[in-house]
């Protein structure tokens, strides 16, 4: 079926199709111009306000972290990673084949230079020393003896008794018995010494390692291996290289006599193990990685570093006084070079080009710019722009007071 106003006209009662439409239309009319006047009314006053007070339309802050610009002495460092090494490491070895009786140190003990480590059986080497005491004494009975010939000889020959060759042959008897003696003196100082071996002692101060020997074995001078291994843990050096380009500032540094300070970090640069100063340079260049080795020396008394350790080691090479610092992370690099956002007083980013010094562990030097005290963005940068509004928040992780120190006026 086709409906047409026609058709439906006929469904109104009569007296009623002309219909509250037909006779109130104009009313509804009337609102709706009455509502777009108001609503046009009301837009117009709020852009006449909004520029009486010089105000655009508002937009949000941009939540960013910042930090302020400080004034201070500015480090270079030449980093590298090194490994402890000490200055002195001495296997202990016997002297004198024997029984080991006695083991007299602790694994892992602090021993000093001279202090008694283990004691071989001294039997053997005390026989020696009686043998050799009683052969001096019965050649020292003959020498007498032949002395007394000697003399004899002498007036004998002067009285024309006996012959010349008697006297010199009973002269060089004398001589081969005063020979026997000193040889005698030296087996005697031989086996004396021999009994001093068998106490084997530390010949320097350090850490002792684990027990290569136990009590009970045979030890002999040829053994390999030794008893005990000593190394020297104060002072202790790090071995670490720096670039070849680096080498002729610090060899104009050492040349001048100034001490180059060397801090020891662990592997993630995180906690700072040592202070100690750069002690000398390699004598040549390794070519295959075109660096040289430092060695620096640490004193090491709460022994923070251990031998064959993996350390980050950073060296001094110069301090600029004075000088404009800033988080790197500040840093901005566009089409138009470097550049920062720097913080204003009405809390908007302002772009500012600077000129960038050096960079260096987190922390940029700025030569031109910036001024120490002003405001720069570190966190949240990329989604500013010239003007816009910033709402500072601290770094994830602390507190409202851990935000840059803030200027008077901010």
């Amino acid at each position: 079926m086709k409906f047409t106003p026609e058709a439906d006209m006929k469904h109104i009662p009569k007296g009623t199709q002309v219909g509250w439409w037909h006779r109130h239309w104009w009313v509804v009319l009337l609102a709706v111009c009455l509502i777009g006047v108001g609503t046009y009314v009301l837009f117009v006053k709020a852009q006449s306000r909004a520029a009486k007070k010089g105000q655009g339309p508002v937009t949000p802050s941009v939540p960013v972290v910042a930090a302020e610009a400080k004034k201070t002495s500015f480090n270079m460092y030449i980093s590298g990673l090194g490994s402890v090494t000490p200055l002195n490491t001495v296997t202990v070895r016997t002297r004198v084949d024997g029984q080991l009786m006695e083991v007299l140190y602790r694994e892992g003990q602090i021993v000093n230079s001279g202090d008694v480590l283990a004691r071989i059986d001294p039997r053997p080497f005390e026989v020696q020393l009686t043998q050799a005491e009683g052969q001096m004494v019965r050649d020292i009975a003959q020498l007498k003896n032949a002395q007394l010939d000697l003399e004899r000889f002498q007036v004998l020959w002067k009285e024309d008794s006996i012959a010349k060759q008697q006297l010199d042959t009973q002269e060089a008897l004398v001589r081969q018995l005063e020979g026997a003696i000193k040889t005698d003196q030296g087996q005697i100082d031989s086996a004396k010494l021999q009994l001093v071996y068998c106490q084997i002692t530390a010949p320097i101060s350090g850490r002792v390692g684990l027990r290569l020997v136990d009590p009970g074995n045979i030890v002999h001078v040829t053994d390999t291996n030794g008893l005990v291994v000593i190394t020297q843990l104060q002072p202790i050096t790090v071995i670490f290289p720096i670039p070849e380009d680096s080498l002729p500032q610090v060899l104009a540094r050492l040349k001048s006599g100034e001490r180059l300070p060397v801090e020891a970090y662990d592997r993630e640069m995180k906690q700072r193990l040592a202070i100690g100063s750069l002690l000398t340079v390699d004598n040549q260049i390794d070519p295959t990685t075109g660096t040289v080795r430092l060695r620096a020396i640490f004193s090491n008394e709460k022994n923070e570093l251990f031998p064959n350790q993996f350390v980050n080691a950073r060296l001094l090479v110069e301090s600029r006084p004075g000088a404009t610092v800033i988080p790197s992370p500040a840093l901005q690099r566009g089409p138009q070079g470097t550049f920062v956002y720097v913080v204003k007083t009405d809390r908007t980013a302002a772009v500012r080009p600077v000129t960038v010094d050096q960079i260096q562990g987190g922390e940029a030097s700025i030569k031109l710019g910036l001024s120490p005290g002003e405001l720069v963005v570190v966190d949240g940068a990329d989604r500013l722009r010239e003007g816009t509004r910033v709402d500072l928040r601290p770094p994830s992780g602390g507190t409202a007071e851990t935000v840059g120190t803030q200027p008077k006026g901010y």
